[in-house]
């Protein structure tokens, strides 16, 4: 990639990554989440352990290669602190970048084997307060509630139990959605970590910020329906027939989504 091409990307992430983290919503505070772009196929930017997504700087993103994280998560090698230490150290790029997040690991997989160009992973205090109850996490497992849900955050979630963050994160989330392909034949736009927070996937920052709102829409409308009774779950039938419509293919491309079927 260019330099000049390489500046617009880095300033692209710095953009989204502000509006991930911008007071005038709950997404995500202090240090909290974290964000990445794919700048070719074998590196991407990522943020660095520490900084806040709110203010972050161009020297608090780190190139990164993806290849030893995918080794590292298809094999059954246990990983010590220090060796994950080491292995995020050693990906760098440049030797003396800061030290890229922990979570780096799951950015590698879902841009290197789920065809993502941007990954933003919040902690949207709507989403948390349903992923960190029981009645909150069996509800948003059981479906949509309403239609642009399904136009913006794609067929279904994908789900991940709690798994302490790290490379036992990665491998769960690389698990769930090879899943979810599976069943789907696509990979996954939205990812809701139990006790944890969300993860969105997408084919552009703009994709990537529209994932987050709607399903912070869809996770108060969530919590009101709990409150009001029993949530009225989209049926199958509805979900699919939503999802194949061919005015909402059109309307996902104009709205700069990547078209679900």
């Amino acid at each position: 990639m260019q330099d000049t091409s390489l500046t617009e990307l880095l300033q692209t992430l710095l953009t989204l990554s502000h509006d991930l983290g911008s007071a005038a919503h709950e997404w995500s505070i202090l240090g909290e989440g974290n964000t990445s772009a794919r700048v070719d196929d074998e590196t991407f930017l990522v943020k660095a352990s520490g900084s806040q997504l709110s203010n972050l700087t161009a020297d608090q993103l780190v190139r990164v290669r993806i290849e030893p994280f995918l080794t590292a998560i298809a094999s059954g090698d246990v990983y010590s602190d220090e060796d994950t230490e080491a292995m995020l150290k050693e990906a760098c790029i440049d030797p003396g970048a800061r030290m890229p997040s922990v979570e780096t690991m799951f950015h590698a997989d879902l841009l290197g084997s789920f065809g993502a160009r941007f990954v933003g992973h919040t902690h949207v205090a709507s989403i948390n307060s349903l992923v960190c109850s029981d009645a909150g996490w069996s509800a948003v497992q059981q479906g949509y509630l309403f239609p642009d849900a399904i136009v913006v955050c794609g067929v279904a979630p994908c789900f991940v139990p709690y798994v302490d963050p790290g490379l036992a994160l990665a491998r769960a989330i690389h698990h769930a959605a090879t899943c979810y392909r599976n069943e789907y034949g696509i990979a996954p736009k939205t990812i809701y970590l139990q006790n944890h927070g969300l993860i969105a996937v997408g084919g552009s920052a703009a994709e990537v910020l529209a994932i987050t709102r709607m399903a912070d829409k869809a996770a108060r409308i969530m919590i009101d329906a709990l409150a009001c009774g029993s949530p009225r779950f989209l049926s199958a039938e509805v979900v699919a027939r939503i999802s194949g419509r061919k005015d909402e293919h059109l309307r996902q491309r104009a709205l700069g989504l990547t078209v679900t079927a």
